[in-house]
This record gives C-alpha cells, structure tokens and sequence, in this order.
C-alpha cells in the first residue's frame, strides 16, 4: 500500500513508520519540519497541497498534533485554539480533504488518546480534543463512499514517552508500543471501520 503518515518522525510516528516498512508498504512521511512532504495541518490550505504533492494513496495515517496542558484555571481561548485548530479541526480536514485522493477501499487512521475518557489533572483542553475526534470517527464513519474507512487510535501512557510524559499521568498503566503499533495495522490492513481502537495497557 501506498500510505501517508502524517507526523512521522515523532514517538509514535517512528515506530508506525518501521512497522509498515517491514510489511512491505510505501511510506510518505510528512510533517511541520520534517518528512519529504512539509505540512500543517492547521492551515487546510497545506493540507490540500500536501495531498497533491502525495497524489493518490491507499491510507493516511496521523499521528501529529497536541493540545494544551494546564490549570483549568488558567485556560483560555487563545491556549486552546492552537490544539483546536491543530489536533482536533487539522485531523478531520485530512479525511475531509483526503477522501478524493484515497482510492475506494481506502483508509484514514487518526490518533486521540485515552484523555477522551480518563483525562489527566491539567489535560481539560486534550480531554475535548480527543472526545471531539472520537465523536467525528463515529458520524463520518456511517458517511464514507466507495467502501472508505475511517478509525481512531486512542493510546494511553505509551511505554517510550514515559520519562517525558509520565509526571502528567500518575497511576496510568504503560502500553508497549508494539501493541500500539498493531492498533494501526488493524485499522489499515483490517475492514474496521467507525472504531475507537483503544490502547490503555
């Protein structure tokens, strides 16, 4: 297959990206300020170019974007809209912009996070953004033409980003990112479709 990882150099990305690689699919990385292909996927004017320089693909994959993390006290709309904009409007502007580039039978993949359902002290924005995400899969999932699919990951405290990410999760079970990485291959080598594939522990 020939598949579109947006955010591939990041923790997850990378290991998303070796994954595919070993079982045999073409890879297109893209990112901010890494990749063949530069995006934002903030902006939907970037992503629309990125998807002609892509050209037509068999899935796209994100695992890019982040949102605010803190005080609940302290938040306001200027610290939530970069996540807003990024996270959440930047993920459904890729299938919504995607789908004339992805061939029938196709496959979108996004990444929320178990802050959806078990949001962290100081991870009120992240908790909207990722139950928005999981909310959007649902709805467009029953929409999709020409046997398209659309699902999300939704990862907990991955076992690689521990030692950064740890002190904001306390008493969260670690997943090993071997079984995160399997999520994303159900997702795109699998027929499921309008899932929220959890990864908890």
């Amino acid at each position: 297959m020939k598949i579109l990882l947006v955010g591939g150099n990041g923790t997850i990305g990378r290991c998303i990206t070796a994954a595919f690689q070993t079982r045999g699919h073409d890879i297109i990385i893209a990112g901010r300020n890494s990749g063949s292909i530069q995006v934002d996927i903030a902006s939907p004017e970037s992503i629309d170019a990125m998807y002609r320089q892509a050209g037509v693909l068999d899935a796209v994959i994100c695992a890019a974007g982040t949102g605010y993390y803190g005080p609940f006290d302290d938040m306001t709309p200027a610290l939530m809209l970069p996540g807003i904009q990024g996270k959440l409007l930047g993920q459904v502007n890729l299938v919504v912009a995607g789908k004339p580039f992805v061939r029938p039978g196709g496959s979108f993949t996004l990444t929320t996070g178990i802050a959806a359902e078990l949001p962290a002290r100081n991870g009120t924005c992240v908790a909207l953004i990722n139950g928005a995400l999981n909310s959007f899969v649902l709805g467009a999932a029953q929409e999709m033409t020409d046997g398209r699919r659309v699902n999300a990951v939704s990862p907990g405290l991955v076992e690689d980003s521990a030692e950064r990410y740890g002190a904001f999760f306390p008493g969260y079970n670690l997943v090993p990112m071997d079984k995160l990485v399997n999520a994303y291959i159900l997702s795109v080598e699998g027929a499921v479709n309008g899932k929220i594939l959890k990864v908890y522990e």
